[in-house]
């Protein structure tokens, strides 16, 4: 259903304290890895999106018991054999590349045949980048030529150990061949760009063999495979992605502030406060503690005087990546010209959100200059929109329909920004926590 919302007032000041729900990529993680377990895991705060809800859907279907509590979340996890498979197998991960990639990698032993689906979204996305890995562990596939879903797998009972070099940036890939290596024979070696690191700090924490060298172009990693390990709990801290939404909104704003409690600061998530503490915002991380591995802080941000453009460093990208159409909007606040490189990865998403940015910047009287990994964006600093803005047809891309009503909010003019209901994929509480704010 096309839930459409109207804004045609931008916000006023505020000063508020807030929280925001848990973090997409470590619910997710911990969910899979709780199966994995032996025993009954316990994970708090866990985000009640769509994508959890489904990577939750395909565990109950491989024979894992879930039991979903007001407060939280008891998986009780049979070990790396414990799945079991029925025949005419099907999971859906919906709308969610992780769901679909790691629980995909969980299967590599699987004895019957599984399809792997999701929502039309998520069957335009590549997911060969993860088929070709697995296959060398002796899986097997049965998929299009193009790489989407649907596909089917099925497992091998002799899995090899495997080297991999992941180029992408890609933590999707990169973990899924390490939940592959845990249940192969031998050592498996990665050599990876840089991403969020979220699956190499769980086995760290859970003690499952694991050697990571971090240099300045790429992660060399060991896993170890075919070692049990025990259930356990996990206070799930809040999403920095979600989070950067609200920062966005008051650096933008007039006279305003604001705390958000609890987030997972890893500095694998960070990039966007680096890149926008280069472009002039205030962000400051308060109350820094660490938690099984993670970085947990609270985020204090005020309204900026003056923001100045970018060349931004390339480094910063894979920190940042599903904070990037945030980040433009920033851009074109900026006195001057702004320039992101290498950002091919981006139209790799849920949408082609390199075009999207540009598109929804365009609509705002912002020029920009945008090939197929890069764009220039020529801010202005006096913006003030006073037309119509619809958006709409943008394959219902949570990050487009947060970013637009950032941008209606702090921007001006009259927005029509289509399908609400996306936001449930992450964030379900967006609208909600907007409103508290407005209030």
């Amino acid at each position: 259903m096309n839930k459409i919302i109207y804004i045609n007032n931008k916000i006023k000041s505020f000063k508020k304290k807030i929280e925001v729900t848990g973090d997409k990529s470590l619910s997710i993680r911990w969910a899979i890895m709780a199966s994995l377990a032996i025993g009954k895991s316990k994970g708090y705060n866990l985000l009640r999106s769509e994508d959890v809800l489904n990577t939750l859907g395909c565990l109950k279907k491989l024979g894992i018991k879930i039991n979903l509590k007001n407060d939280y979340c008891e998986i009780f996890g049979k070990g790396l054999d414990g799945y079991s498979y029925k025949n005419n197998l099907t999971l859906d991960a919906g709308n969610s590349g992780t769901a679909a990639r790691l629980i995909t990698a969980t299967l590599v032993k699987a004895k019957k045949t599984v399809k792997i689906t999701g929502d039309a979204s998520l069957k335009r996305r590549d997911m060969n980048r993860i088929i070709t890995p697995l296959k060398k562990f002796g899986a097997t596939f049965k998929e299009n030529k193009k790489g989407n879903l649907p596909i089917f797998i099925k497992g091998s009972g002799s899995l090899n150990s495997i080297n991999y070099e992941e180029l992408k940036g890609s933590a999707q890939c990169k973990s899924a061949v390490m939940l592959a290596a845990m249940q192969a024979k031998g050592t498996t070696k990665l050599k990876c760009k840089p991403s969020r690191d979220h699956t190499e700090l769980l086995y760290k924490y859970l003690k499952i063999p694991i050697k990571v060298k971090k240099t300045k172009e790429f992660d060399y990693i060991e896993v170890t495979g075919q070692k049990q390990f025990k259930s356990f709990s996990y206070k799930i801290p809040g999403d920095i992605s979600s989070a950067s939404f609200l920062l966005v909104l008051t650096i933008l704003t007039e006279n305003s502030e604001l705390i958000i409690k609890n987030i997972n600061a890893n500095p694998t998530r960070t990039g966007i406060i680096s890149i926008l503490n280069l472009m002039g915002a205030k962000i400051i991380l308060l109350n820094k503690k660490r938690y099984k591995g993670e970085i947990i802080a609270d985020i204090f941000v005020k309204t900026a005087i003056k923001l100045t453009p970018i060349n931004c460093p390339s480094k910063f990208n894979s920190a940042a990546i599903d904070e990037m159409l945030l980040i433009f909007l920033i851009a074109a606040k900026a006195n001057g010209v702004s320039y992101f490189k290498d950002l091919s990865e981006l139209n790799q998403k849920e949408s082609p959100r390199l075009e999207w940015g540009s598109k929804i910047l365009n609509m705002m009287g912002i020029k920009t200059k945008l090939t197929g990994q890069s764009i220039k964006i020529y801010g202005n600093p006096y913006l003030e929109i006073k037309k119509v803005i619809k958006i709409k047809k943008y394959l219902k891309d949570h990050r487009v329909f947060m970013m637009s009503t950032i941008a209606a909010l702090s921007c001006g003019g009259k927005w029509e920004i289509h399908d609400s209901d996306s936001i449930k994929t992450s964030f379900p509480s967006f609208l909600q926590i907007i409103k508290g704010i407005k209030n």
